[in-house]
Parts: structure tokens; C-alpha cells; sequence
């Protein structure tokens, strides 16, 4: 056996500085072997060229390169359950520690449960960080100790409880580097390796220049206006940028409403951490009881982008073709399949789950939920976006629809699937007979 070895996992956090698990791990006594799990429990559900498994695959591997290139050291790369991946780690390694950064959805607390005990039994210690949000679980709760379930006063009393000096102080991890393990040789895998293929999707790099965050409120709306957001989602669900780094820059550019889009992440990440069953259920429950029509035929038409209504096709052939889909294009896609065609917003949430590079399913289910009208601070029920308006006051000049819509004028263009008055009445019918 080798000698004593500290590892840090990492999972939600692909860089080397302003890393807390990391920057952690590297003040510790023993050499540190950093380590990634391709999880067979997550990737087993995905499809063969799941762009954002290439996205980690290839992240993965610019970070041992600098590793090995700058620092005479790597990241070992293992494919399976994370328990027998840890079980073998403890046969081949003298581990006096693992460390990593907290994730909050269900699997990953059920997860970290299972491992902690896990290395308990072998006298192992499991210890986790705070890193991927600035304030987490019960950080940020009512005087009774209640979590908010609306955002704006969970906002404001994260506002209040900032501390920027406290709260974004960077983690230096480079200045420990000399704490890693001496091996450049660590496991390595290929995609092919983890049954996996590299995809045509990329994952573009973020844009988070002052001029963007200045201009966000009269940008951000509009699908067709380039660079009027900041493709930051998958950067932030992946961690290849530190949340506190973006914090920096949004307050330096004193831009309330991107700022308040950062805070909004952490809100729906509470949420979920409190209310896990949100993740399958309504967070209200009488929204359960409403009879979806679920037609698979139109669910098909939604999918592929052939509803007939632009907007909602405009954006569903971006989400197939690219990862993404603007966010106010997310809201009425959302809206139309949940109001319009009385489809579960449990098959919506899943299809995006599928298809979003920026997926993460506290803001996927959040915001579904939201759609849907069952969700915390939701939409009332009786909101229901016209699709034709929604041209009108986002892509009037229907720049992004010709975009990805090119055949809209053709007799190839299907009909609209359902009128949008018929299509109301009926969702309204529906809705009050569930919730009344």
C-alpha cells in the first residue's frame, strides 16, 4: 500500500483555483490525489452523445494537462458507482481524508450519505464545502427559522445578509499546488472507455463583460440580440467559473437585474434542498390533481418543433440543435405545452433535462413549475401566454424565428396545432375543476 494520501472529488466545480473543497484539501498534511467519478447511475440514463458528458470529458482533460504540464501532477478519472469506486480507492490507497463541495439535489445528498458512512467504517473522514452558491440550506430563512417561498423577500434578505469581503474572498488553491500528489500517470479513460461518443453540441464559452451586465435589462429579452446574455448557465452548473468570481462582476457594474438573476439560482437551489419532493411533485399539491391530457402525438409536435405557433418552434429547434434556448422563448415554450396542449409539466421538465447543457434541476424543475403554476412564487394559473404576442413584443422583426423557423412562410409549415382562444378556455376549465 501506498503511502497516506488525501483525495479531493471533484463534481460540480471543474476548475483548479477559487475552488473551497480544493483550496481545502491542499492544506492538509498528506499529499492530495484529485479524482473525477463518471457516475454509471447518472450516465447510464443519458443518450450516447450527450454533449455534456464531451463537455466534462474535454474540461477533464485541459485540467490534467495543466496538471501534468505545470505542477508534475494529474487527476485520476474513474468510471462507476461511486461507493465501489471508493471501496477500491480504500484497498489501493492509505486515505486519511476525502474531500469535496456539497451538492444539494436528492441523489447526490442520498449519494454523499452513503459514501460518508462508507469511509466512516474505514476510519476515513468525509468533508464538504460550500462552493457552488454563496449562501446555501439555512442561510437564508425567515425569523422562525421557515425557508422563503417567495423570492423577492428571499432576495432582499439575502441582500441584507451580504457581506461581500466575507462572502466572495477568493480561494487561492494555486499557491498550494506544490501539495499534490508527484504522478502524471494517474487513470485516465477515454469517452469510448464510459460507453460514450463525442457530440456535434459545444458548449459556448460565457460572456460577462461590464458592457453586457450594464445593458442586461434591455438586452436580455430579445432571442435574436446577440450577446444580450451571458451563456453562463453551464459554465455555473459545471463549475469551470467560480459563482463568486461572477458575483465580483456584477457588482462591480452595479447591475441590479443580473445580479438578481444569480440570486434566483440560489433561491430554486434552497427550494429543492428543503422541498426535495418537488423534484417529481407539485409544491402544490392540489396542482396534482390536475387531469393532463398528456397526448403523445402532440407532445412529438412540441419536441420537434412543430407546433405551428413560431416563437415556441423557434425555440425548440435551438434547444435540439444547440443545448440551449433563450430564457423568455423557455418561458412560453414552457407555457405553451403545460397551458396549451394540457401536458404534464413533468415530461416538459424531463425533455429539457435531457437536451439543456445548462441543466440543473433545481432551476429546470423550479422553473417548470413555475410554467406550470404549481411551483413556489408560480405564475397563477390563469396566466397563460399568447404565442402570437409574445412575437410581437420579443422578436418583432422575426429575426430569430427566420433563424430557425426558415420555412415559415412555405406551405411545408404546419397549421397551428390548437387555437390559442379554444386552447385557454379549455386549460382555464381544466385548472378550476382541479384546484377548486
Amino acid at each position: 500500500m501506498s503511502d497516506k494520501i488525501s483525495i479531493f472529488w471533484f463534481r460540480r466545480d471543474l476548475r483548479l483555483n477559487d475552488n473551497v473543497g480544493f483550496y481545502n484539501s491542499l492544506l492538509d498534511d498528506h499529499p492530495v490525489m484529485p479524482i473525477f467519478i463518471f457516475d454509471s447511475v447518472i450516465l447510464e440514463k443519458l443518450p450516447k452523445k450527450d454533449a455534456r458528458v464531451s463537455f466534462i470529458h474535454l474540461t477533464l482533460r485541459n485540467l490534467q494537462k495543466e496538471l501534468q504540464e505545470k505542477h508534475n501532477s494529474s487527476i485520476a478519472s474513474y468510471y462507476g458507482n461511486p461507493g465501489d469506486v471508493f471501496r477500491r480507492l480504500a484497498i489501493d490507497h492509505d486515505i486519511q481524508a476525502v474531500y469535496t463541495n456539497h451538492d444539494y439535489e436528492p441523489y447526490a445528498r442520498k449519494r454523499d450519505k452513503e459514501i460518508a458512512e462508507l469511509l466512516a467504517d474505514k476510519g476515513v473522514e468525509f468533508r464538504t464545502f460550500k462552493d457552488q452558491v454563496i449562501f446555501e440550506k439555512n442561510e437564508v430563512i425567515k425569523h422562525d427559522g421557515d425557508p422563503y417561498v417567495i423570492y423577492t423577500p428571499y432576495k432582499n434578505k439575502w441582500k441584507e445578509k451580504f457581506n461581500p469581503e466575507r462572502d466572495l474572498r477568493p480561494y487561492n488553491t494555486e499557491a498550494y499546488f506544490d501539495n499534490l500528489i508527484k504522478n502524471t500517470q494517474l487513470p485516465n479513460l477515454t469517452l469510448q472507455e464510459i460507453g460514450f461518443e463525442n457530440s456535434h453540441i459545444k458548449v459556448h464559452d460565457y460572456t460577462v463583460l461590464p458592457e453586457l451586465i450594464s445593458n442586461y435589462e434591455n438586452t436580455r429579452n430579445y432571442p435574436a440580440q446577440e450577446n444580450g446574455t451571458s451563456r453562463l448557465g453551464p459554465h455555473l452548473r459545471f463549475g469551470t467559473v467560480s459563482v463568486r468570481e461572477i458575483m465580483k462582476k456584477a457588482i462591480a457594474a452595479k447591475n441590479e437585474t443580473f445580479w438578481n438573476e444569480l440570486i434566483w439560482r440560489e433561491f430554486f437551489m434552497q427550494i429543492l434542498w428543503h422541498y426535495p419532493h418537488t423534484a417529481t411533485k407539485s409544491f402544490k399539491p392540489k396542482y396534482d390533481r390536475i387531469v393532463w391530457r398528456n397526448n403523445e402525438a402532440e407532445f412529438k409536435k412540441w419536441c420537434e418543433g412543430q407546433t405551428g405557433y413560431a416563437l415556441v418552434d423557434a425555440g425548440m429547434r435551438e434547444l435540439n440543435e444547440t443545448g440551449y434556448m433563450h430564457n423568455r422563448v423557455r418561458m412560453l415554450a414552457a407555457s405553451f405545452l403545460c397551458k396549451h396542449l394540457l401536458i404534464d409539466w413533468r415530461w416538459g421538465e424531463a425533455y429539457f433535462a435531457e437536451k439543456l447543457l445548462d441543466y440543473d434541476m433545481s432551476a429546470n424543475v423550479g422553473n417548470w413549475q413555475w410554467a406550470a403554476g404549481s411551483g413556489v412564487d408560480a405564475a397563477p394559473y390563469f396566466r397563460i401566454f399568447n404565442p402570437m404576442t409574445q412575437v410581437d413584443k420579443f422578436d418583432k422583426q422575426k429575426k430569430y424565428i427566420n433563424n430557425w423557423v426558415p420555412e415559415l412562410q412555405e406551405l411545408t409549415y404546419p397549421e397551428k396545432m390548437v387555437d390559442h382562444k379554444l386552447a385557454r378556455e379549455r386549460c382555464l376549465k381544466i385548472y378550476k375543476e382541479a384546484l377548486n
